[in-house]
């Protein structure tokens, strides 16, 4: 299906503003703890969306199935979240960006597993493929790895995807932004819980010595990742299926590892050039393979609308 280029423009806005705040969250999580970022971003993103939702009239919550969504929002961008910084504070923004290139693949594994939803042996070769090009990346040491890091990111990673297969169920006829604020809401209210438990444990960090840098990270990934990329993302939507919209997030790791090696001065090996390389064409192809109802895939990205 063709798409009109200002549909296309905003899906690579879209990816872009995601592959570049991953980055700029990493700089803010080098001063402020996770479980303190997380509800930062968070409350910063849920004031976006709510402008855009009175910006567009879309002020209504969702009728069915909202305990399900809230409980699913919990999950993601909830529990995801907390794990995926908790790992980009151990591991390079680089290697992060590309980690997170393992959702399709897990995603695909899932739906078979939960939905029956057999996929075809080319669709099976390509996410092959694309493991194989992310152990080239994360299969390195004193490139700023830690399996401690590569182990949170990709339980951040798998609980994202469980979130993709059981939103399925519950999306009904709800708009996708009452839907990401429903849950961000209910996000947010986990992040802030869990700030609260990490902080009366000695373990939410201090907020006094934060640099004024890092504050600017923190509100800045937080307007762009979840919520200016939401807006590129959806008017993308409008004009254009969902699964040609899935296409361009396979840029994500392209800005983000772009960024991340211009202001954050961070360098890949060869073998990890090739291993991102190979990841990102690999997933392309697997997400050109694939044809799935398109009421299933605004939510199926990490990105919330991932």
């Amino acid at each position: 299906m063709s798409q009109d280029p200002p549909a296309a423009w905003s899906l690579v806005a879209a990816a872009a503003c995601w592959g570049i705040a991953t980055a700029i969250s990493k700089r803010a999580v080098d001063e402020i703890a996770p479980t303190t970022l997380l509800p930062i971003e968070l409350a910063i993103s849920i004031a976006v969306l709510g402008l855009a939702a009175v910006a567009t009239g879309d002020t209504h919550l969702p009728t069915e199935h909202r305990a399900q969504l809230a409980w699913l929002g919990v999950l993601n961008p909830g529990v995801s979240y907390a794990l995926s910084l908790a790992g980009l504070q151990r591991v390079t923004a680089s290697a992060s960006a590309l980690l997170w290139a393992l959702e399709p693949v897990l995603i695909l594994a899932l739906a078979w597993a939960v939905l029956h939803q057999r996929p075809t042996r080319p669709i099976v070769g390509g996410a092959a493929l694309a493991l194989g090009g992310v152990l080239l990346v994360v299969a390195q040491r004193g490139v700023g790895l830690s399996a401690i890091g590569v182990t949170l990111t990709v339980t951040g990673v798998i609980a994202c995807a469980v979130y993709t297969v059981l939103s399925s169920r519950y999306l009904a006829d709800s708009t996708a932004l009452s839907v990401v604020i429903v849950q961000q809401a209910a996000a947010l209210t986990f992040a802030f819980v869990l700030a609260i438990i990490a902080f009366s444990s000695g373990h939410g960090g201090s907020l006094r010595d934060v640099s004024a840098g890092a504050w600017f990270s923190a509100l800045g990934a937080g307007a762009l990742y979840y919520g200016v990329a939401f807006w590129f993302y959806l008017h993308g939507l409008r004009t254009c299926s969902a699964g040609v919209a899935g296409l361009f997030i396979n840029l994500v790791p392209i800005f983000g590892i772009a960024t991340a090696t211009v202001f954050l001065n961070e360098r890949l090996t060869q073998r990890q050039w090739t291993g991102a390389a190979i990841t990102i064409c690999a997933v392309t192809a697997v997400a050109a393979l694939q044809h799935r109802p398109a009421k299933v895939i605004p939510l199926i990205t990490r990105r919330q609308p991932h």
